[in-house]
């Protein structure tokens, strides 16, 4: 396991195993969907040409190679993730400005005041203690250096996001649920926890903002993404097929009505959130 995992034990086993693999087996379809929110992080967090920033939770590279082309051939773009099999992905797809590091951002010893930025899309949720996790970030980057994530915003507020594990609850009534505040995508659901846990570590001019971001897919991205990814997605992998048939009919048939000319579109509810060091 990477560098720090004993500390969030529960998320290294997850990402190293059926999640991590997962995402990298949906990676072209999930870099697509979530585009405009990685064009938003990176334009925040972009601290002029030829920087060096850090990418947490940087999954299969996608935003780290986005930032890298931002800033030129004298900058470069360092993502780091608990995942072996992302970052893997994100190697085989790297450049000479990009580079990757499995391992916890929470505990990793970064060198000291090595980047002008911090970025991260949706990977900063899922730390144990995240006033330590965002200290230890914070150590890395110069005085007066930036941070820039998107973060999800209620289940409430993401009714697409949700849909699946509602329309088989009848069907999967152990399917796990979230808890407030609690490691997980939905980690960061309350401004208040997001300004007080960057605070405590030591961030200034903090801002979160709501922000709706558009996005799209096809019917058949559809019906592979809410029956692969999230809690429904994991339970289909373990169930016999008869009884994985039905909950895969009663999530498509669910998201049936999203579904406009062969596209369903949707918004995704996030917080975009700055900070400095």
């Amino acid at each position: 396991m990477p560098q720090g995992s004993e500390t969030n034990r529960q998320q290294a086993e997850l990402w190293n195993s059926q999640a991590g693999a997962t995402w990298v087996r949906m990676q072209g379809l999930l870099d697509r969907v979530l585009a405009p929110v990685g064009d938003l992080v990176v334009e925040a967090g972009f601290p002029g040409a030829d920087a060096c920033v850090l990418d947490v939770g940087c999954g299969a590279g996608a935003t780290t190679l986005a930032m890298a082309a931002r800033l030129g051939p004298q900058g470069g773009c360092i993502g780091v993730d608990i995942s072996e099999p992302l970052v893997a992905a994100a190697r085989a797809g790297g450049n000479e400005q990009a580079s990757f590091i499995a391992a916890d951002a929470q505990t990793h010893g970064f060198e000291p005041e090595a980047f002008d930025a911090v970025i991260s899309r949706f990977g900063v949720m899922f730390f144990e203690d995240p006033v330590a996790a965002f200290r230890n970030i914070r150590s890395a980057v110069r005085p007066g250096g930036r941070l820039a994530f998107a973060a999800w915003r209620s289940p409430a507020d993401n009714p697409f996001m949700t849909l699946a594990t509602r329309a088989a609850a009848h069907l999967l009534p152990d399917l796990p649920r979230p808890e407030p505040d609690a490691p997980g995508q939905f980690g960061f659901a309350r401004a208040e926890r997001i300004r007080e846990v960057l605070s405590a570590s030591g961030w200034t001019d903090i801002e979160v903002r709501p922000l709706d971001v558009e996005t799209q897919m096809s019917e058949p991205d559809l019906h592979r993404y809410v029956t692969t990814m999230g809690p429904v997605g994991l339970a289909l992998q373990a169930l016999p097929d008869t009884q994985a048939a039905a909950v895969r009919d009663a999530v498509i048939s669910a998201y049936q009505p999203l579904l406009q000319d062969g596209v369903a579109r949707f918004e995704m509810a996030i917080w975009l959130v700055t900070a400095r060091a």
